[in-house]
């Protein structure tokens, strides 16, 4: 359902983002890891269309992001890290207004926005403006106006961000079942324990470059490391294993 061909991204001589080849199926809850300053948030951008890429091309489903982005984007539900939100717009008037974005209003639009909003408990606040929703509220609405024209594709940047351990799980129940009935999810996240519990499989983005991909079992190999868990492979991928060390010296005396 995405794919990705030779995605790159260049800032000026900088290279954000090497040629990206990648592709998730149907029914996937793929996770996209790496370290701050990898480039995952610009691949992202890339992918949802939000950001051109300065070569390769983006397809989701049949549709090339940049030679058909309106069809394209209509099968996305792009939750990003941040919730940005109309404020003087009520909770039920956020999710009218962009399910109107998506060509869709009338009584089966209205059903769907009142059942996300029970869904993330946001059904008493339906009616209060946007800018007294405390910060998990927002998220919360965030992800429900993501799903409202019920895509087939979420992409997905630190959902659990600002979220109760109740709300965190909601998320990742919804993930799991959106995929397990044949959905898209694209996961980025620095929750390792998140991404390894849910992820049917993982790449781990290091400097702009995939270092490895796979399922659990196919890390451990790339890594070559046993049974350990995902967040030892991370390290190990994306050369942090080694912070004991640095710190040891840092406080050795007379250490340079």
């Amino acid at each position: 359902m995405i794919r990705l061909e030779g995605v790159s991204k260049r800032y000026g001589r900088f290279t954000a983002v090497h040629p990206l080849d990648l592709e998730v199926s149907p029914g996937e809850l793929f996770g996209f890891l790496g370290p701050n300053g990898a480039g995952k948030t610009t691949t992202i951008r890339m992918v949802t269309g939000v950001l051109r890429p300065t070569g390769g091309r983006v397809f989701i489903g049949d549709h090339d992001m940049q030679k058909d982005p309106i069809r394209a984007k209509r099968h996305i539900g792009y939750i990003p890290d941040r919730p940005s939100l109309y404020e003087k717009l009520t909770g039920s008037e956020f999710l009218r207004f962009v399910s109107g974005l998506w060509g869709r209003d009338g009584v089966e639009s209205e059903k769907r926005a009142t059942e996300l909003l029970e869904l993330f408990e946001l059904g008493a606040w339906r009616d209060t403006l946007v800018e007294s929703y405390s910060h998990g509220m927002r998220q919360k609405l965030l992800i429900a106006s993501a799903l409202v024209h019920s895509p087939d594709v979420i992409i997905v940047d630190e959902p659990m961000v600002g979220l109760d351990p109740k709300a965190a799980r909601l998320i990742k129940d919804l993930l799991r079942v959106f995929a397990d009935q044949g959905g898209t999810v694209f996961l980025s996240t620095h929750t390792l324990e998140v991404a390894e519990a849910l992820c049917d499989r993982i790449a781990i983005l290091h400097q702009g470059a995939i270092r490895a991909s796979g399922t659990m079992t196919d890390l451990r190999a790339e890594a070559a490391a046993g049974a350990i868990g995902l967040e030892e492979i991370f390290l190990k991928l994306t050369g942090s294993e080694n912070v004991h060390d640095i710190i040891t010296s840092l406080r050795t005396p007379g250490a340079a």
